[in-house]
């Protein structure tokens, strides 16, 4: 039924039959199937004609309106024809900044989620250990049992006003995108969210997270391993919310925090991944080619990760049980001699002050996985070293710079301080890339945007007219605009839409995406698309003053909409 209504609602904006196909060119010196230019815009290389006489008001005015709208509809349709949707390649690496990987020696690599990528059928069993933990250990209330985990209702990087109890998604300007802030599993109506900022969808920046996502009262989300923990979240404030019991915010946050924690520092979910590596590690095999492609072309490799060697820690295990070892997953993925690919590896790296704290010495692991106390002056090929820091790093390797290029799935830990304070190459990793890549491709979608970006620019230009008709029209263009934005979130997720857009801004999560990578890519596998010597150059997206043929501003220039003629007074 939902689909049914969707299709329904898309027909609304779909031109009608017959008003599509190519238009014959115009006999009149104009833009090629434009008709010929109006008053105050001018197509290049084109003759200027004098002005036509404008509508004086009322019914006329009106008609000259919906005219431009329906013009805009029909350019709309001839601008897209079908071939024009699925050109974005889900399997192609995008880039933020100029990089060029010849100049690439040294490549690093986190483990959760780059060099082992993991089934969603993970998310369902962290979401359920986690609501038992806080039954059994924590004493929350049996009736939390009946919940069961949504993958469908949280998307990677929102906020969490732990004093309100209030997810929601943030744009980069740090304005709260209404309609997508929920109470619990309810959504909060916009006013509520208004009233409870002072007025404002603004979140003022010393109430923000930190540089690393953690400030005084509001969290933001970042790596994929939150999607079950903001699902918890979400249903243990609905089921307090809904048997009217009183709680403390702060008190539920860190229970639920400390509950999916347990989840990972006790070992549950590594065993669940041994107990069923095809269910649960994605791409084993796509892994292995490219860390195999890149020794080949003579590059150095190295691993710095968060996780422990064993799946379950020593502590965890019966004392007649040895630890289980930790390299199970690269076996699976890569073969036995996995390390071997490997110049160094570190695990239990404690990212992000790895980067940060000089305090924290390296150890080397032996066989079984127990500490060894010698000093370490050099890191050797094979060896098992865990913690230390990033500047005893860079002085036992060398390796420095730009000629470093790391790989992780979480911006604030993995990437941000290797870009910001130490010059390396950065590349994240963003599984659900592919997932909206796929959507944005959809004629539903391009035709949505497009339309949408058209009408707004028919607003803009014609919201000079304020006689009480033109007003009429107004609004109800206002309203089709706000029914497709309503339409094009829900394609990516019903209740926060897309994780890279608000309406029109980037997301927070954008944002950070940008400052803190080189590269972005759906999964480590994209690098085997590319030459290993392969350049890659960001697009260049125009600034607001430098568009001057983006969709509304062509459209609108080639119509005979009267937009510049009617502005000269704004200065």
């Amino acid at each position: 039924m939902a689909g049914a209504g969707l299709r329904a609602a898309a027909r609304r904006w779909l031109p009608c039959g017959g008003q599509g196909g190519p238009r014959a060119a115009s006999s009149s010196p104009s833009c090629p199937g434009c008709g010929p230019p109006g008053p105050g815009a001018h197509c290049p290389g084109a003759p200027r004609s004098a002005p036509a006489p404008a509508p004086t008001g009322g019914a006329e005015l009106s008609a000259h309106l919906w005219a431009r709208y329906q013009d805009m509809r029909r350019l709309v349709h001839d601008l897209l024809p079908p071939e024009v949707c699925s050109l974005l390649n889900p399997a192609a690496i995008y880039a933020n900044n100029e990089i060029s990987l010849r100049d690439v020696e040294v490549y690093g690599f986190d483990y959760d989620y780059t060099l082992a990528q993991y089934a969603d059928a993970l998310h369902p069993e962290i979401f359920s250990a986690a609501r038992d933990i806080l039954i059994e250990h924590y004493k929350y209330p049996e009736g939390i049992r009946k919940y069961d985990y949504n993958p469908s209702f949280a998307i990677r990087g929102l906020h969490y006003d732990i004093q309100k109890s209030l997810l929601m998604k943030i744009d980069a300007f740090h304005y709260v995108q209404l309609g997508t802030a929920y109470r619990g599993l309810q959504p909060v109506p916009d006013e509520e969210v208004i009233d409870l900022y002072g007025g404002t969808q603004h979140i003022p920046l010393y109430q923000m997270s930190g540089f690393y996502g953690k400030g005084p009262s509001i969290k933001q989300f970042m790596d994929i391993f939150s999607l079950p923990e903001m699902a918890l979240l979400s249903c243990v404030v609905d089921y307090f919310l809904g048997h009217s019991l009183e709680f403390d915010q702060a008190h539920l946050y860190k229970d639920v925090t400390d509950a999916i924690r347990d989840v990972h520092v006790k070992g549950l979910m590594y065993q669940w991944i041994e107990q069923d590596m095809e269910k649960y590690i994605l791409r084993g095999d796509e892994t292995f080619a490219v860390l195999s492609r890149l020794v080949a072309h003579g590059k150095q490799l190295f691993l710095i990760t968060n996780s422990p060697f064993s799946f379950v820690p020593p502590a965890a295990c019966p004392t007649s049980a040895p630890p289980l070892p930790r390299d199970k997953g690269m076996r699976h993925m890569v073969g036995p001699d996995w390390r071997q690919l490997f110049d160094v590896v570190i695990v239990q790296a404690d990212k992000p002050s790895f980067f940060t704290d000089r305090r924290k010495p390296f150890r080397k692991l032996d066989e079984k996985g127990s500490l060894q106390w010698d000093r370490i002056t050099s890191l050797e090929k094979g060896k098992i070293y865990r913690q230390g820091n990033l500047f005893d790093f860079l002085r036992l390797t060398e390796w420095r710079g730009p000629r470093v290029l790391y790989f992780g799935d979480h911006l604030y830990s993995d990437l941000a301080d290797l870009m910001l304070r130490h010059g390396w190459r950065t590349g994240a990793i963003i599984p659900e890339l592919e997932r909206e890549i796929r959507i944005i491709n959809t004629e539903q979608y391009m035709h949505s945007l497009t339309w949408q970006q058209a009408l707004t620019g028919l607003l803009e230009r014609m919201q000079t007219y304020q006689d009480a008709e033109s007003r009429q029209v107004l609004a109800a263009w206002m309203k089709e605009r706000q029914e497709l934005r309503c339409i094009t979130k829900a394609l990516f997720n019903a209740q926060f839409g897309s994780i890279f857009r608000t309406f029109h801004n980037p997301t927070y999560f954008s944002r950070r995406l940008v400052r803190f990578s080189d590269l972005y890519m759906a999964s480590l596998s994209c690098l085997l698309n590319y030459r290993v010597d392969f350049t890659f150059y960001p697009r260049r997206t125009p600034l607001q003053h430098e568009a001057p043929l983006w969709m509304d501003q062509l459209c609108t220039g080639c119509m005979k909409t009267p937009f510049l003629g009617d502005m000269a007074h704004i200065r």
